[in-house]
């Protein structure tokens, strides 16, 4: 693993170095909340502004926890890829079992639509008794109909959740019923909620509808936060004995959108209260910072066996960062990717990571792009390559080399 790393202060250039292995490891895993400002009583949370993707406040956001009825928005996620794709539209009926019905239904005493046993249901019912009523009959009926079991169904949940990046979560039903090997991470959370706005907009609108009715049994929305006036528009709560309470939220104003996650909870009312909290903070304590245009040139990573030996890098689109109001905290930043890269390479081909630490809050991450083509080079150039790979380790080691500079001010 390379990175490049610098500092951005208000005044002075960003220098961009390459550093070793071990040294990249330490300085990428430091995120605390220690610095941050907020407090709050939630074990674990995250606050994340979803435009910059600015990281506002986390507190064990990596540590996993039991997902409880959170756990629906990924069932849910599922279902929205396969409409999207095509392969299933909202008039599929699906049948409610006599599993579904016993295991989630009205004789599990638990969260339910209240479907009856052996009846066919449309799938857009199902999706509103998953989202709006957090039904675990809703979600057993869709996991059996479309994988014909739930553990067939964790498992294309899993495949999913691979191909989005949730890389510290790992799903073993659709309901959130205990399962001691079903562990997700707040971060992870977090961005399975930006993941399912952004890629779903007309679906996401299910999670803030406030009420819905399924046979004659009219439910209200479990998400407090939609009746707050805070300008939320869903996600989804959850609470199992092993977990405590959680949420996963979403809310805007002025055009601003931030996701939160709180869990580990004792009580609904320090969910809802702490919830709350730390929106109005978000909301209220940022404003939105430039760190580099479209056009910028973020770094440089090293090439192998190229017609040249440095690729330059792009974020491809503005970046900027959300940063507490009034203050001139130094950031620090660092260029992320397996390498030396292996020539050809495309220019726009995703070749590497930004981010950006505030303090020691990872702040931001986004990808970075290849800003040119380059091209296999010379038999000599690739000979020269391969003698200070095989010599040198291509500075594998402790050695660190600055191979550019460029200003720039926050």
């Amino acid at each position: 693993m390379w990175f490049s790393r610098w500092g951005l202060g208000r005044t002075s250039p960003v220098c961009i170095l390459i550093l070793g292995v071990a040294v990249a490891a330490s300085l990428a895993g430091a995120r605390s909340a220690a610095a941050q400002s907020f407090q709050t009583s939630a074990p674990v949370a995250i606050l994340i502004d979803a435009d910059t993707r600015s990281v506002l406040f986390e507190k064990n956001a990596d540590e996993p926890i039991e997902p409880a009825s959170m756990v629906k928005t990924m069932t849910a996620e599922v279902v929205f890829n396969e409409i999207k794709n095509g392969r299933l539209n909202f008039d599929k009926e699906f049948t409610v079992s006599e599993n579904a019905w016993r295991k989630g239904g009205a004789p599990s005493g638990g969260s339910a639509m209240f479907a009856k046993v052996h009846s066919t249901v449309r799938l857009e019912d199902l999706l509103r008794g998953l989202i709006v009523q957090s039904g675990n009959d809703a979600a057993i009926a869709i996991a059996e109909g479309i994988s014909g079991t739930e553990e067939n169904f964790a498992r294309l949940m899993n495949e999913r959740a691979q191909q989005i990046g949730l890389t510290g979560s790992t799903f073993r039903n659709s309901t959130g019923y205990f399962d001691p090997e079903q562990k997700v991470t707040a971060r992870d959370l977090a961005k399975l909620a930006l993941h399912v706005i952004e890629t779903y907009p007309n679906l996401y609108k299910m999670f803030g509808e406030e009420e819905f009715t399924w046979n004659k049994i009219r439910q209200k929305n479990r998400n407090p936060l939609l009746a707050m006036g805070i300008g939320a528009d869903g996600l989804k709560t959850g609470y199992i004995e092993e977990s405590g309470y959680g949420l996963i939220g979403s809310a805007v104003q002025n055009e601003q959108r931030l996701i939160i996650v709180v869990a580990s909870m004792k009580s609904a009312r320090d969910r809802e209260s702490e919830a709350r909290k730390l929106l109005e903070w978000g909301f209220r304590s940022f404003e939105s910072r430039a760190i580099f245009s479209a056009t910028d040139v973020v770094g440089e990573a090293q090439v192998f066996g190229g017609s040249q030996g440095a690729l330059p890098l792009a974020a491809m689109k503005p970046v900027r960062i959300l940063m507490p109001r009034g203050d001139n905290e130094r950031l620090t930043a660092h260029i992320v990717y397996t390498g030396p890269l292996t020539a050809p390479i495309v220019k726009g081909a995703k070749v590497a990571r930004l981010q950006i630490n505030r303090g020691n809050v990872l702040a931001l991450e986004i990808p970075l792009y290849a800003a040119d083509d380059v091209g296999v080079g010379t038999l000599t150039q690739r000979a020269l390559d391969g003698l200070v790979e095989v010599s040198t380790g291509w500075a594998r080691r402790t050695f660190s080399k600055a191979f550019s500079s460029i200003a720039h001010r926050i």
